[in-house]
């Protein structure tokens, strides 16, 4: 059954879902963009029936408790902080990563930049930085594809997205999701202060991320071809950027909202990298 627990990391608290045995190899969910741990919710219990100890926090911004004010607070090496911190203050050597959208790019630094902390990575939807920014900088599909980010860095754009009782952050899901789930999600982010938040994360992010060394570990990358934020082109470079044992999927027919929309298959593909460590 899952549960929610308060795990104080430095100066913040996050808010983190968890079930299975705590005896279970540790898998740390990572959510995306506008999402909360809730996308997590029809995973999780396929995980845990097999074993495993699932983790699934509220990130930077949308926990309560560890909502800092500035756009600096939301650079990449404060987000891989926080999920190496949560590790330590449950005591947790190492951990599976699974991370989605903006929690994959989370997940693709923590395992290039803590290898021994990262017993497998599962990404979803988007490719290691190197290949997506490549993608970016010349791929007229992902440049389309991708228009949204500037929007999304202009000061004042929280008021269009709130605008209408959020009516263009329910339509980024595309139906494709339950609506008990997004209602879920956008609760969290009507909270005072926490879109901004979840934007900064944007808003921090700089061209350095298409630096990031390969990953080593062993990964493997889910990209759905009906995807309207990720296309083919970075996906199919994402391999080489990775060093370590590597496998890439891909689900035809499925949207953006790979957690929502297939729990069932992901479960699958989580476990059978789970158990290849």
């Amino acid at each position: 059954m899952e549960r929610t627990m308060a795990v104080r990391v430095g100066e913040l608290t996050f808010d983190v879902a968890t079930a299975g045995p705590e005896s279970g190899a540790p898998v740390v969910l990572l959510h995306g963009f506008p999402e909360t741990h809730a996308c997590w919710r029809q995973v999780m219990p396929m995980l845990t029936a097999a074993g495993l100890r699932v983790l699934a926090p509220d990130q930077r911004g949308y926990s309560p408790g560890a909502r800092p004010e500035g756009v600096d607070a939301y650079r990449i090496e404060h987000l891989v902080s926080d999920v190496i911190g949560l590790l330590d203050a449950l005591g947790i050597p190492r951990a599976h990563l699974v991370g989605h959208d903006w929690g994959a790019n989370v997940a693709w630094f923590a395992a290039a930049w803590h290898p021994d902390r990262v017993r497998t990575l599962t990404a979803l939807s988007v490719p290691h930085p190197a290949a997506f920014n490549w993608a970016l900088a010349g791929d007229a599909d992902q440049q389309r594809r991708s228009a949204y980010i500037k929007a999304f860095r202009r000061p004042g754009v929280e008021r269009k997205l709130l605008a209408d009782d959020c009516r263009r952050l329910r339509a980024s899901f595309g139906g494709a999701v339950d609506s008990s789930l997004v209602e879920e999600h956008l609760r969290i982010l009507r909270e005072p202060d926490a879109l901004t938040a979840a934007l900064s994360w944007y808003r921090a992010s700089t061209s350095d991320f298409a630096a990031l060394a390969p990953v080593t570990v062993p990964t493997t990358y889910i990209w759905s071809d009906e995807d309207a934020y990720l296309g083919r082109a970075g996906a199919l470079r994402c391999g080489e950027f990775v060093s370590g044992q590597y496998r890439f999927v891909e689900l035809p027919g499925v949207s953006h909202w790979i957690p929502e929309q297939v729990p069932q298959r992901l479960a699958d593909e989580i476990l059978h990298q789970v158990s290849t460590a």
